[in-house]
This record gives C-alpha cells, sequence and structure tokens, in this order.
C-alpha cells in the first residue's frame, strides 16, 4: 500500500467517525481511531509530493476560504451571545498568528519548491513581515475591538520575533497589536502558561487556532490516536469555544507520518 492510499484510508475513517451519534457511536469512533493503519515509509520525493499538494490546496482552493470565513462568522456570533450575558471579568478572544492570522502562503510555497520542512528559513521570511490576513480575518478582529473585546495574540513565533511581528499586524491594520497582546514563545511550546495570565483577569468567549494545542493542555506532547480521542472529549465545544481553521501544511499532527518532520 503507498502513503496517499494510507492517508485515503485515514481520511475514511474519520469520515465514517463523524456519521456516529454523541452516544451511540462513541464505541465505534474509537475503535476507528486506535485502528492501526498500515502506511508505509516514504521517499524524499514523496514527501515533497505530499507538501506541495497540502499547499496547493491550502493557498488556491475555495474551500480553504470558506472555512476561514465559516470560522471568523461563529466567532461574530459567539460574540453577539456573549454581549447579551453579565460576565465578572472582561471579555477577550484568543487567537493563534500563523495560518490563523496571518497567511504564511509565499513562504509555503518556498518550502513545498525547495523540498524543505516547516522551519526551514523561517527566520528570513518573518522579518520580511510580508503576511496577509487570511479571508475574514481582519474585519472580524475589527469588529471585535469595535465591541470593547481584548484581543490576545499567542503565537509559538519565537521571542526574538517580536518587533517583525508587531511591525507585520500593524502594516495590516490588526487591531490591539502591542507587546502586552501579542505573547510569543519563550520557552515551552505549551501555549497553557500564557493562556492562563490571559485567563487571570479576562472572561475568554472563543479561541482560535489551526493545531489543537491552540485550545486546551490536554491536547499538548499527545500522539495523533490520544488527540483524536481527546477531541472527541471536547466535540461539544468545537464550532462554539474552539474555532478550527485548516492546515494540511504542517502541525502536530504531521509527526507520526511516515513523512512528518
Amino acid at each position: 500500500m503507498n502513503y496517499f492510499a494510507g492517508l485515503l484510508i485515514v481520511f475514511a475513517l474519520v469520515l465514517g467517525n463523524a456519521g456516529c451519534s454523541a452516544e451511540g457511536g462513541k464505541q465505534n469512533r474509537e475503535a476507528a481511531v486506535m485502528k492501526t493503519v498500515p502506511v508505509t515509509g516514504c521517499t524524499a520525493k514523496q514527501k515533497a509530493e505530499q507538501t506541495k499538494m497540502g499547499v496547493a490546496w491550502y493557498r488556491t482552493s475555495g474551500e480553504a476560504r470558506a472555512l476561514y470565513y465559516q470560522g471568523y462568522n461563529i466567532g461574530k456570533q459567539r460574540i453577539k451571545e456573549s454581549l447579551k450575558t453579565k460576565v465578572k471579568k472582561k471579555r477577550a478572544i484568543v487567537l493563534d498568528l500563523d495560518e490563523t492570522v496571518l497567511d504564511n502562503g509565499p513562504y509555503l510555497s518556498y518550502m513545498a519548491e525547495k523540498g524543505i520542512s516547516f522551519g526551514s528559513g523561517w527566520g528570513t521570511w518573518v522579518k520580511k513581515a510580508k503576511a496577509k490576513p487570511l479571508p475574514g480575518a481582519l474585519s472580524f478582529l475589527k469588529y471585535a475591538d469595535k465591541k470593547g473585546i481584548d484581543i490576545y495574540y499567542i503565537s509559538n513565533r519565537d521571542e526574538k520575533y517580536m518587533d517583525a511581528t508587531l511591525r507585520n499586524l500593524k502594516k495590516e491594520g490588526i487591531p490591539q497589536a502591542v507587546r502586552s497582546h501579542v505573547l510569543l514563545q519563550t520557552g515551552t511550546s505549551s501555549k497553557e502558561t500564557r493562556r492562563q495570565v490571559v485567563e487571570k483577569d479576562h472572561d475568554i468567549i472563543a479561541l482560535f487556532g489551526d493545531n489543537l494545542g491552540d485550545f486546551f493542555k490536554t491536547f499538548d506532547g499527545k500522539g495523533n490516536k490520544a488527540r483524536s480521542l481527546e477531541a472527541d472529549r471536547f466535540r461539544h465545544a468545537f464550532g462554539r469555544k474552539f474555532i478550527v481553521f485548516p492546515n494540511p501544511v504542517y502541525g502536530d499532527w504531521e509527526h507520526e507520518l511516515p513523512c512528518g518532520s
């Protein structure tokens, strides 16, 4: 079985998973997730083709754009619902940056063309401060800002890229792009401690990201099977407090694949 056929089987399992009911289908869901899928190793050429396909879908498909609009539409609805209720602390939203607010498409295309893994040449790209807002991001963030919502950007960009990141955000008109609202990585890649900093004085009404670690600590440091089971456990939060965006190019999910980084 070739690598891409293996991926199709995984995808089929996920689709089958989604068709199960919340209660009656629980055992079938877990069994599908835990089932061993025979995927063989792959060559560097196959890895490059995998990356190219992911980048092509991400940068050109209407479906990718639609998912961003969908996510930010949900975010706007979440704000509207929250404003109808009283909260003890100030309202806030928390967003990842890369492939959530900012589109690194040119860098991803470069990565695919050169056959390199995510991270190679990353610093050079970030320092250019040329990433554009993703579909729906800017209008949503301006709406949140207008409604008095505190906006925090929690990213695993290294702290040394703070100046370049702020320059990029401000150039694109992203609201609340100040040091106190942009929390970059200084040590661990887990975002939990940084989320807790926001939670101390805020009621977080929604979190946005393209990686499960953008939402809750339970997803940190786990393999794909365990992360999938945790996603099932938190299924009622997705599309409500947790708003997920697509990223078929890189993320924690890829590390267990034969061609993962």
